[in-house]
């Protein structure tokens, strides 16, 4: 990797906010954490950062490979904008977080992803001061706030019926299985894909799934028997094979990609009129749940999340739209433009 050594005698340029040498969107600078390394060692940080910064990823928070890939990438382009702007990362002065925030804007970020980036560089800048070997020029920032409202275009409880409909009768046992137990555990994709059929048993006479969540723990689902039909019917193909749950023709473990392919496959030939993400089929289920009544403690469950308010915001989105005057609106000018038709269509009669 070339050499960046930044300036450490200059002051620190406050021209434009986005650096013209500093792409803040498309591929990020680090995409691993052995890819954070080399960058650092390409910008000429000395060997103890290098060391602290592996401890830093090594927190309780940050412990699966996972994880510690998604914090290089987020920080890799804070790095890469300091040496685009000739700052050193060590002796960063506070007005250049604010810079960074501005830039992250103007590059038409998210607010979701401009409060992520922010705060992994935060938190990096900070476990570095308590160690005495950098400034935290984000402390007492203004931080982008995470929307209130879940983005992700749900389905609604048709939509996934259908879709389990269509797998049921036209696609592989396996697609059936993805989709039965994605609709009754709301489980993120990684964690679909990490299971291992080791994973499937049972406790206290519940049919049962051990997967992999975020922050490198395991999560147990319950398995109705709906999912339990599904996934024993595609194991009854798949074989007793030790391994990932859900395996490739050569018995590898499934990819993102392939998922996120195969739900639009499936979603389109039941009906969906939009583009679906991996994540619609999570955000439909809790959405639902939160509709029907169901506590937000037990659904914050369900879903994995360490805060409420992260559940909240799915039961705002579906309120937003299920307590919408907008319906009522539409009644009363419907009605409206009726009588008008009417009023007209007795005018013109002889």
């Amino acid at each position: 990797m070339t050499s960046v050594e930044p300036d450490r005698t200059q002051t620190p340029p406050t021209g434009a906010l986005v650096p013209v040498a500093t792409p803040l969107r498309g591929r990020p600078p680090a995409r691993t954490a052995q890819e954070l390394a080399d960058l650092m060692r390409g910008l000429g940080l000395p060997q103890h950062v290098l060391v602290r910064t592996a401890a830093w990823l090594s927190s309780d928070r940050r412990r699966s490979p996972r994880t510690h890939d998604a914090y290089a990438r987020d920080l890799s382009w804070w790095l890469a904008y300091l040496a685009a702007r000739g700052v050193d990362p060590l002796t960063v002065p506070a007005t250049e977080a604010d810079l960074y925030a501005g830039a992250l804007r103007a590059a038409g970020l998210a607010d979701a992803t401009r409060a992520r980036r922010i705060s992994a560089a935060s938190s990096w800048s900070r476990y570095l001061a308590r160690h005495g070997d950098a400034t935290d020029p984000f402390a007492g920032m203004d931080r982008p706030k995470a929307p209130k409202h879940s983005t992700t275009r749900g389905l609604s409880r048709d939509e996934l019926a259908r879709m389990l409909d269509h797998a049921r009768r036209h696609e592989s046992a396996r697609t059936y299985a993805i989709l039965a137990v994605l609709v009754v555990t709301a489980c993120r994709a990684s964690s679909l894909i990490g299971a291992d059929l080791s994973g499937y048993g049972s406790d206290r006479g519940h049919r049962t799934l051990d997967a992999p969540v975020k922050g490198g723990h395991t999560k147990r689902w319950v398995l109705p028997p709906f999912a339990c039909e599904a996934l024993d019917a595609y194991l009854a193909e798949r074989g007793t094979a030790p391994g990932p749950l859900f395996v490739t023709s050569t018995g590898r473990r499934l990819t993102q990609p392939y998922l996120h392919e195969m739900i639009n496959r499936v979603a389109r030939a039941a009906g969906v009129p939009f583009p679906i993400s991996l994540h619609s089929i999570r955000h439909s289920v809790i959405t639902d749940l939160l509709s029907d009544g169901t506590p937000l403690h037990i659904v914050q469950d369900l879903a994995g999340h360490a805060d409420p308010r992260t559940t909240r915001r799915y039961d705002r989105a579906a309120g937003a739209l299920d307590r919408s005057p907008a319906y009522h609106l539409g009644s009363r000018f419907e009605s409206a433009l009726a009588r008008l038709d009417q009023d007209r269509a007795d005018r013109a009669e002889p």
